[in-house]
């Protein structure tokens, strides 16, 4: 028992040695690393060299884009290498003590900063230790949230690629003093954005003289390259604002005695400026470019905005008064003829009048009727007054028959009839006319009368039917001409984004 004790005791008694030394060791290493350093010297044996600057970061996250200020804000982690010719010791004679640490302000630093940083602060980074061994060289990783400024490209918007620089320099040290070297981005531990894709982080080293010196000044400038996802704003703008283009198509399907084509052309224009206003929101107020979303917004609304004007048209057509100017002549037949031929429109019941005008009968004249009646029948009496009446009322029955309904009309217009109503009953005095009972002849007049009144409504109706037919073929045809603007537009527009078939597979169909 008393040599396992021994051994137990020497043990630990070892154990305390060796750590007792090593921390004897830092000790001593620190203090005579410190004696009569001076952080503000440049570490180089000969202040002729110029010292150089290993430069490199790791992006680690985008945090946002902000637009409308044009500022980008990542989470970097800065590489920093160097070597210090002050800061050196044999290894061997400090045992267990590889490399030692101090803080940034102990010791000498490049002044390596963000030229175009927009925090208010100007220099984001945390201060950590800078972590140096036995031949001198150092490391500074420090980490930071940087918000830098960057020219956000809108044109292409949803559908654009944005480039922002990121400027890394010496404030104070020039070329003879301190030389860059760029090392490449890490993008490993990137952590990927919900609205951005990362492309790639390229770097290059420039060299800038200014007036006041003969040196060149070195900077770093790593520019990330990234692309919108567009799946948030593909089914948020793009695709109502697609639905409603389609719907003011409607406006021409939907018939002009409704009442409503008018209100359905104001509400698919007030929805469209909704949805601009939406992407005012977001886009800097910037006249360089304008957005592509806002250019096929600004195109469909200009579409629905001809689409009311030529609905206003078309009502004016559709409910034109008869007894006002009557058609003129290039219209009927560009529109009644050229167009509708085009169009493969027919006139509402032109079937039915050419039907009818092949299987129609020669009319007959009451006095035609009323002559052979006289000739046979006795002198007139009041019975005979009533029979003869009735046969006239039967003739006219007959005859104002076949032009009450369209069909009629149209068929007298197309065989060129006229006087119908001098067929009816001759104006002038007869002697059979004479002969008859003044009570007949008023008769005869008032169904005269009535003849005209029902002709002179068969020709309002057929006039109102030809600017109706009218306001039909210009719908029709508004209809094809802004289907076939609206796809060309949204094909044309959104198509000629660079990238449009990449984010289409990327972002819509994985």
């Amino acid at each position: 028992m008393d040599f396992l004790h021994v051994l137990l005791f020497v043990a630990v008694t070892a154990c305390t040695v060796e750590v007792s030394l090593q921390g004897v060791y830092q000790h001593r290493l620190y203090k005579e690393l410190m004696s009569g350093y001076n952080p503000l010297v440049r570490p180089v044996s000969d202040d002729s060299n110029k010292l150089t600057v290993d430069f490199g970061l790791s992006l680690m996250q985008i945090i946002d884009v902000d637009e409308k200020n044009q500022i980008l804000t990542t989470n970097i982690w800065l590489k920093l290498y160097w070597n210090d010719h002050y800061l050196q010791w044999n290894e061997s004679e400090y045992p267990g003590v590889p490399n030692v640490r101090f803080p940034d302000n102990f010791i000498w630093k490049p002044d390596i900063l963000l030229y175009n940083s927009a925090d208010e602060r100007f220099d984001g980074t945390f201060r950590t230790n800078i972590l140096v061994n036995s031949t001198g060289a150092c490391s500074y990783i420090p980490p930071g949230i940087f918000k830098t400024t960057c020219y956000i490209d809108v044109r292409w918007f949803p559908f654009d690629v944005q480039r922002c620089d990121l400027k890394f320099g010496s404030w104070t040290y020039g070329g003879f003093s301190l030389d860059l070297r760029m090392v490449e981005a890490d993008i490993s531990g990137y952590i990927a954005n919900g609205e951005w894709d990362l492309v790639e982080v390229q770097g290059r080293r420039n060299e800038r003289f200014y007036a006041c010196c003969e040196e060149p000044y070195p900077d770093v400038t790593f520019t990330v390259v990234m692309r919108r996802r567009t799946l948030y704003y593909g089914l948020n703008l793009l695709i109502p604002c697609v639905l409603i283009s389609t719907l003011a198509l409607l406006v021409f399907l939907l018939p002009a005695d409704s009442g409503e084509k008018i209100s359905l052309g104001i509400t698919v224009l007030l929805s469209l400026t909704v949805f601009m206003l939406l992407v005012a929101e977001i886009m800097p107020a910037t006249s360089d470019s304008v957005p592509l979303i806002a250019q096929y917004f600004a195109t469909t609304m200009v579409i629905v905005g001809l689409s009311v004007i030529a609905t206003v048209l078309v009502l004016q057509y559709h409910h034109h008064d008869p007894d006002g100017s009557k058609m003129p002549k290039w219209t009927r037949v560009i529109l009644l003829n050229w167009c509708a031929w085009f169009l493969r429109m027919k006139r509402p019941g032109e079937e039915r009048v050419r039907s009818a005008c092949h299987n129609k009968a020669p009319r007959s004249s009451v006095t035609s009727i009323d002559v052979s009646a006289g000739a046979s029948a006795p002198p007139p009496t009041n019975g005979n007054v009533l029979y003869v009446g009735m046969r006239s009322l039967e003739s006219i029955h007959y005859s104002t028959a076949a032009t009450s309904s369209d069909s009629g009309a149209a068929c007298g217009r197309l065989a060129g009839q006229e006087g119908e109503d001098e067929m009816l009953l001759p104006a002038g005095q007869t002697p059979f006319m004479k002969s008859l009972e003044p009570e007949l002849v008023k008769i005869l007049d008032e169904v005269r009368y009535i003849a005209k009144r029902f002709r002179y409504q068969d020709e309002h109706e057929s006039v109102c039917n030809e600017w109706k037919f009218a306001a039909s073929v210009i719908d029709r045809l508004c209809l094809m001409a802004f289907s076939l603007i609206t796809i060309l537009c949204t094909i044309g527009i959104l198509m000629s984004a660079p990238n449009f078939v990449e984010a289409i597979s990327k972002d819509f169909f994985t």
